[in-house]
């Protein structure tokens, strides 16, 4: 194995040990590994702690707030870069030569393409073009396209709000005043759990309202509480 790449992945978890060991098992497979993987998750299960004891990656636990963990991961760790990752989320083993590649280009921060995990459906694909428009047309991108930053730039951008929604929404915001927030040309798969639990049109009407309902100043917390409501069978990531 080459020598480990200056970024740090931090992710935090709720209770979801099979997601996150998926991606665990994934990152630890490459040939160029990150130097530190730090899991914050919001309380201490024995799944949890088995699952980073056998990846031999970080676990911090921290309050239940997925703005919080974030922080309190991103504050944990040494690394030059940070790439915040979701425990469900399905990264390609180019992606860190891709924030390499940007970095040394003199971005500082950047995301990568939203794209379901696989097989292909017209659901999927759909939803995908409906966030690359509302990207293209000024959007914010959201936790699950794979937020990378210097430390330099997170630390002052203030880095992400306490809150446990749309906790990235003003340290992007930030981050793209700064000029050098870039797209990266690779996707990232991302679960496609939630569409197909909650139906597509529902989880996609539900998702917009929600982003509405932060625009016009609804408390963060009053919104996560109807976001993670529906979860009441399966395990949960962040």
């Amino acid at each position: 194995m080459t020598d480990p790449s200056p970024i740090a992945i931090v992710t935090p978890v709720l209770d979801d040990a099979a997601a996150l060991s998926g991606l665990l098992t994934r990152v630890n497979s490459w040939s160029r590994r990150p130097v530190e993987i730090r899991v914050v998750a919001a309380h201490s299960t024995p799944a949890i702690d088995a699952v980073c004891r056998e990846a031999a990656c970080d676990l911090t636990v921290a309050h239940p707030c997925r703005g919080e963990q974030l922080d309190v991961g991103a504050r944990a760790t040494r690394a030059d870069i940070l790439w915040f990752l979701h425990a469900d989320a399905v990264p390609c083993e180019s992606s860190i030569a891709a924030i390499e590649s940007a970095r040394a280009a003199g971005a500082e921060s950047g995301c990568f393409h939203f794209e379901f995990t696989a097989p292909s459906s017209w659901p999927k694909r759909t939803v995908a073009a409906g966030v690359a428009l509302r990207l293209r047309c000024g959007g914010i991108p959201y936790g699950d396209q794979g937020l990378w930053m210097t430390r330099e730039a997170y630390e002052a951008c203030g880095g992400f709000a306490h809150q446990p929604l749309f906790e990235e929404v003003r340290l992007v915001k930030q981050l793209r005043k700064r000029g050098t927030f870039i797209m990266l040309d690779k996707t990232l798969g991302v679960s496609p759990r939630r569409w197909e639990r909650d139906g597509w049109l529902r989880r996609c009407a539900a998702n917009r309202l929600l982003a509405l309902g932060h625009a016009i100043g609804i408390s963060p917390a009053r919104l996560a509480a109807r976001y993670y409501r529906p979860r009441l069978v399966e395990g949960r990531s962040q």
